[in-house]
């Protein structure tokens, strides 16, 4: 831009010369249109400072080009300066000028301006009317727009098919979109394409489709763009049959489908997550021999993921030989939301590989995936990548890194990360949020939730979600009480991820009373929700409840799913219940053809076991696991040692080591079964085998909460900084207890 001199830049008028010819200046306008028509703005400009230059005035056809070069170039201090030469040489109230100006001040946001120069004029054509209008539409101020109309329409100027545009262009309510169609009647401008097809877009965005569909029906002509307008008004509503009638329809009147057609067929069935018609719209493309473009392309494979066929997708994306950032990021982001994060970042490998400058969306992506891993060395990898290529990621991409980081407990990176975030949204303080409160650190996560408080955000259903999660998994009663507190003073309720997790807070800390209550205020319940509560009542020994439970689901007519089975078997085996949790393994069967999983099963032989009836615990196991499980296997164990079994001990320790014989586990496993049926010899072979593959038990530990703090206890060990106190405590308690036990027995005497 160094060619623009002073000389442009001076708004004074040009020093007296001859009166150039018209034709001079006429030549040197029709080289500044040529130019401007090419968008070769640059050069208008430069054109512009040589007609300066040899003294050349410019005249009315000179300045529109300019402010539209201006304008294209973000040049605002050169327009004002264009502006002042208007000014100076008595061109303000040309019209054309005018409406330039107009729209210049506009597209930078100066609507106040623009209103300036509209109000100065001395004559208003349609023109400088249409501008202002479009100004204010454009805006956002639509209910400006729509009066300064009124205003046109009084002073007897007849808008033109361009003014109803630029107000559709802001419209947002149907009222709006009906008002302008009667005045497209009223001005006869019904034959007029471009407005019909914008019309008809407006309709179906606003929620009219239906109206839209009495406009294209009406329609004496229509092209493409009214068949795709209508068509994608319908699969934003989600009616896919309409969608397909219309491109049967289509067809049939001669009317091909392009790729915006095709797209958005494509995203019906991705939305719907129907795979069926996913295949038929990708199988008519290619039978119709339509040349696949990237945008196509992408959405088909953002259909397959959606539908979960990775190798579908994959297909799409191998045979796709003009791969954009666009279709890399589609596949990245799919497979890593299909639990698939490590193909996910083998693909953002080959896209690095192919140098694809990757965006923040991208890198988001890639992020998620390695936060699903847990792989804290690819996300610094992918991190440090982003700071050597100087790359400016949007919040988005930010809040995905605090994510990573936090998920790889990585606690301090995610935190100066947050920090950094110079405009935090309601995601950055949700992802640092629930970072802490995953890692164990309620009572930091809580400190956090107030800091976001003070900044006047609004915290949202998964801020508190996540607290509560965190309340429930440390038995945090007191905190999950007053996060209930909030939610209720903060109107969160009813909603079900709130109200599921509250249910869930409640049954860990052992409250079932009020997690029952929390469980009938429920407006609304899915699967997750019956199978909470069922699983809590089950945990807490009241079985009876849980069945009770679980035939009021059946009433309701939800199907339940392998997870309801899995917690109300669990609740049959933790309170003996043998016959009832055989037949409901048999219904899950038979009655709603679920595949039982290997936690069904597991539940089925822990079942029998705890009832005694290891035999045929074990005579189970062998017939419906192909493979062996070391697991079950360990509970058959545990249970051959309470019925003294010591055949089957022998058979079932033999299995054990032979699948996994470097675990220090099992070997004191088998010690101490041998140790209850007193075979010493036994319980030395099993600590000499183990001394002699040079296996360490991990030692046991429990924790309790306190006041916001976990602290941590292991066995044998000391280490605690109040273990003096703890043990002296505990002397106590043991003395009393003693005593209390020896006043019954004296008062049983």
């Amino acid at each position: 831009m160094n060619k623009l001199n002073s000389s442009f830049l001076g708004f004074k008028k040009p020093p007296t010369q001859p009166t150039p010819t018209a034709t001079t200046t006429r030549a040197f306008n029709a080289i500044i249109n040529r130019l401007s028509s090419q968008g070769s703005h640059h050069e208008v400009l430069v054109t512009y400072s040589s007609m300066l230059k040899t003294h050349i005035a410019p005249d009315t056809h000179t300045f529109p080009n300019l402010l539209k070069a201006c304008t294209s170039l973000n040049l605002f201090c050169y327009g004002v300066s264009c502006h002042q030469c208007i000014v100076v040489n008595g061109f303000s109230s040309d019209a054309y000028i005018a409406s330039s100006l107009i729209n210049f001040y506009a597209k930078f946001g100066y609507a106040q301006n623009a209103r300036k120069v509209f109000d100065t004029m001395p004559e208003r054509n349609v023109v400088p009317w249409t501008s202002i209008i479009g100004c204010y539409s454009r805006a956002g101020s639509v209910g400006v727009a729509f009066d300064m109309f009124g205003d046109m329409r009084r002073e007897g100027v007849q808008p033109s098919s361009v003014t109803l545009l630029s107000l559709l262009s802001g419209a947002s309510e149907l009222a709006h979109v009906q008002c302008l169609h009667g005045c497209a009647v009223l001005y006869g401008f019904e034959s007029d394409m471009s407005l019909m097809n914008s019309m008809l877009n407006v309709y179906c965005k606003c929620g009219g489709v239906e109206d839209g569909r009495d406009l294209f029906e009406d329609l004496n002509r229509r092209d493409i763009v009214s068949w795709n307008s209508l068509i994608s008004g319908y699969a934003q509503s989600g009616n896919i049959r309409e969608v397909f009638q219309l491109l049967f329809k289509m067809r049939v009147e001669g009317m091909e489908p392009d790729k915006q057609t095709y797209a958005t067929a494509v995203s019906v069935a991705a939305t719907q997550c129907n795979l069926k018609l996913g295949k038929s719209v990708h199988g008519q493309i290619l039978r119709t021999g339509f040349e696949l473009d990237s945008h196509v392309e992408t959405a088909l494979i953002v259909m397959y993921l959606k539908c979960r066929n990775i190798d579908l997708a994959f297909r799409v994306f191998e045979r796709t030989m003009q791969k954009d950032v666009v279709l890399w990021t589609a596949m990245i982001s799919g497979l890593a939301q299909n639990d698939s994060a490590d193909r996910a970042l083998m693909v953002f490998c080959q896209m690095l590989e192919s140098r694809t400058e990757p965006s923040s969306s991208t890198i988001a992506s890639a992020l998620a995936a390695c936060a699903q891993l847990g792989s804290f060395e690819l996300g610094t990898s992918i991190h440090g990548y982003v700071l050597r290529q100087g790359m400016r990621l949007d919040i988005p991409a930010q809040n995905s890194l605090v994510t990573m980081y936090a998920k790889c407990a990585r606690l301090d990176q995610s935190r100066a990360v947050f920090e950094n975030i110079s405009k935090r949204d309601l995601v950055s303080w949700n992802a640092i949020v629930a970072g802490y409160a995953q890692n164990g650190h309620l009572c930091e996560a809580l400190v956090l939730f107030s800091e976001m408080r003070a900044t006047l955000l609004k915290p949202d259903s998964l801020t508190v979600v996540s607290l509560l999660q965190a309340c429930a998994s440390t038995g945090a009663l007191h905190q999950g009480k007053w996060i209930h507190n909030f939610t209720i003073r903060s109107c969160l309720r009813p909603c079900i991820l709130v109200d599921t997790a509250l249910v869930d807070m409640y049954s860990k800390c052992g409250d079932m009373d009020k997690a029952h209550k929390c469980f009938v205020e429920m407006s609304d319940r899915d699967l997750v929700s019956w199978s909470t509560i069922i699983s809590g009542y089950g945990c807490h020994g009241k079985a009876e409840t849980a069945l009770e439970l679980y035939a009021e689901l059946l009433q309701t007519g939800i199907k339940p799913n392998h997870v309801i089975f899995l917690s109300i078997l669990s609740a049959c085996s933790h309170n003996g219940l043998v016959d009832k949790g055989l037949s409901i393994y048999r219904s899950m069967t038979e009655d709603f053809g679920i595949a039982p999983s290997l936690e069904h099963r597991a539940c089925i032989v822990d079942l029998l076991s705890r009832a005694g009836r290891v035999e045929e615990a074990y005579d189970f196991y062998k017939r419906v696991f192909p493979e062996p499980a070391v697991d079950v296997l360990g509970i058959l164990l545990d249970a051959c040692r309470t019925k003294g079994n010591e055949v089957l001990v022998d058979i079932i320790a033999g299995e054990i080591l032979r699948l996994r014989p470097m675990d220090a586990g099992n070997y004191v496993q088998l010690a101490h079964t041998y140790a209850s049926m007193n075979r010493w010899d036994g319980v030395g072979e099993a600590w000499n085998q183990m001394k002699s593959l040079g296996l360490k038990k991990l030692p046991g530990w429990s924790f309790i909460e306190l006041h916001g703090t976990i602290t941590t206890f292991f066995t044998d060990h000391n280490s605690n900084p109040q273990i003096d106190d703890i043990v002296s405590l505990l002397k106590i308690l043991s003395k009393e207890m003693r005593k209390s036990s020896l006043r019954s027995w004296d008062g049983i005497e």
